[in-house]
């Protein structure tokens, strides 16, 4: 296998060889976005999306634990769930709620913001589209003000502020999942262009960028996942985000060795 360089000509070639190869469902798990296949409607598939990627920190068996716990409690239709519950049946629902640093109190209260949300603008992706201008050169302005409509001032371990500096990894993964629609993101807010996202930024990610030269910042912060986002733009400019699924595959999946990917 050819080491991965954005300075080699072979860079895009080799990029769309791992794209036609490993990104395909069978792939997906373990992912928390394996559960957002569950549902036909699109408000639920992004209540599932945001719950989903907001509890996408720590151990990857007690993330789908977790997410499958919330979304069982929710039932077969996670919208109409918040849209007919008061607060007091979301907080009582997920009162015993813990995913590590996270609280069922923090949890209610992102329900419950989501739920606002829902009633005054009709959906998550019309109240993000409201916030969203055609000279914005990524989503960070129309995040920040989505994160404020949700949860005001973020919860770093659960929907952080991107004007913390944060890379958000969370939400720029949820953006992935609504906006891009292939084999494996379901898409589905038509509205937003793919050209506009972020890559997910977490150390995983951080240390795959970094062997492959595209950073030599040392901190996986915003200003680094906008660098590397960059620096995949000059390969994919109307999708910088398309090599993310499956450039994250390699470490995350035990049949799949992250050093595979700097080999000569």
């Amino acid at each position: 296998m050819h080491r991965l360089s954005l300075a080699s000509a072979r860079s895009k070639e080799r990029l769309e060889a791992l794209y036609s190869e490993y990104n395909r469902r069978c792939y997906v798990h373990p992912d928390p976005l394996e559960f957002l296949y569950d549902f036909p409607d699109p408000l639920d598939v992004e209540v599932a999306g945001f719950i989903a990627s907001s509890l996408a920190y720590g151990n990857v068996k007690q993330i789908l634990r977790s997410v499958s716990m919330v979304l069982t409690k929710m039932g077969p239709c996670p919208s109409a769930f918040l849209l007919n519950s008061p607060f007091n049946r979301i907080a009582d629902t997920f009162s015993d709620f813990k995913h590590r640093f996270t609280t069922g109190q923090e949890l209610a209260r992102l329900l419950w913001g989501m739920r606002r949300v829902m009633e005054r603008h009709g959906s998550l992706q019309k109240c993000f589209m409201s916030r969203l201008h055609r000279d914005d050169h990524t989503v960070i302005p129309a995040l920040s003000a989505f994160v404020d409509n949700i949860f005001p001032g973020g919860c770093d371990f659960l929907i952080p502020a991107p004007c913390k500096g944060s890379a958000c990894k969370r939400l720029n993964l949820f953006l992935r999942w609504m906006v891009r629609r292939d084999d494996v993101d379901p898409g589905g807010w038509d509205g937003v262009p793919p050209s506009k996202l972020l890559v997910p930024l977490d150390i995983h990610m951080h240390r795959i960028a970094m062997g492959l030269g595209l950073t030599k910042r040392k901190q996986a912060d915003l200003r680094t996942a906008i660098e590397i986002t960059e620096a995949f733009r000059k390969l994919s400019p109307s999708d910088p985000v398309r090599y993310d699924f499956v450039l994250t595959r390699f470490g995350i999946r035990k049949d799949l060795d992250e050093a595979a990917l700097f080999c000569n």
